[in-house]
Order: C-alpha cells, then sequence, then structure tokens
C-alpha cells in the first residue's frame, strides 16, 4: 500500500515507474545473479582453478564437485533470471549461498586483524544476498509470478 503522498508526487510516481519495469526487474536478476554468472564462467574457463578450489575447501572428487556447481549456479540463475520457476531457482541460489559461507567465511576460526575483519563482512555481505533470494522467492510465490 503506498502512502496518499506518494501516490501525488509526480517524482515518485516517474520513480516508481523506472524501478518497476521490466528492464529494471531484469538488470537487477542480473545483478542480483551476478556472482553466480561469473563464477562458473571463471571455472569454465580455468578448470585447473576450480579443481583447486574444490581441494581447498575438501570436496572431492573435485572434478565433480566443479562440474556440479557451474551447472548448478548457471541453472538457478538462469531460472530466476528469466523467470521460469524463480522463486525455486532463488531458494536453491540461497540455500547454496548460505552453505558456501559457512564453508568458506569461517571468520570466527581466524586471528584477528585485517583478513578477519574483510572475511567477517563477506560473511555478512553473503547473509545480506542470501536474504535477497528469499525475498526474490517470497515476493514470487505471494504474487502469483513463481508457477
Amino acid at each position: 500500500m503506498t502512502h496518499p503522498s506518494e501516490r501525488s508526487n509526480p517524482a515518485l510516481s516517474a520513480l516508481a515507474h523506472v524501478v518497476s519495469s521490466p528492464a529494471a526487474r531484469t538488470l537487477s536478476l542480473l545483478a542480483l545473479c551476478a556472482a553466480y554468472i561469473q563464477g562458473p564462467l571463471t571455472k569454465i574457463f580455468d578448470f585447473n582453478g576450480a579443481l583447486a578450489e574444490m581441494d581447498h575447501f575438501g570436496l572431492h572428487p573435485a572434478a565433480v564437485f566443479a562440474v556440479t556447481v557451474i551447472a548448478f549456479e548457471l541453472a538457478a540463475s538462469a531460472m530466476v533470471v528469466s523467470g521460469f520457476l524463480r522463486w525455486a531457482g532463488a531458494l536453491a541460489l540461497a540455500g547454496f549461498t548460505l552453505f558456501a559461507t559457512l564453508l568458506a567465511l569461517r571468520f570466527w576460526e581466524m586471528a584477528p586483524g585485517m583478513d578477519r575483519m574483510m572475511t567477517t563482512n563477506a560473511f555478512f555481505e553473503h547473509l545480506g544476498l542470501a536474504g535477497a533470494f528469499v525475498f526474490v522467492a517470497a515476493f514470487d510465490l505471494t504474487k502469483g509470478a513463481g508457477k
């Protein structure tokens, strides 16, 4: 529900028109999925690096995990951006993000200092990203767009 003054304010009305446009929605969803598009592409073009990353986090067999992560991230991102079962893709990426964050950004195990501070910030940024995916899923499910 909008506040009466928002409906009568031409600047807010114009802003609402722009940010709710299909182009803005698509760009926003692409931005939300950017890490899940860029990451797999990087893994594809540097598969040895992808294998090293899987080994680093103790995921074996590394090749199976690397290929699975690549396929998963690209497929779920396509679902979110295209709107095909967007809610499912968004919830899958939220869960994946939480799992990966708990696996990779264990700031509480680090000694105090700059690295710990940066890892802590990244941890909470990823929590926010997971929350944004849950928000997308909830919006689609409640507005009927996820059918």
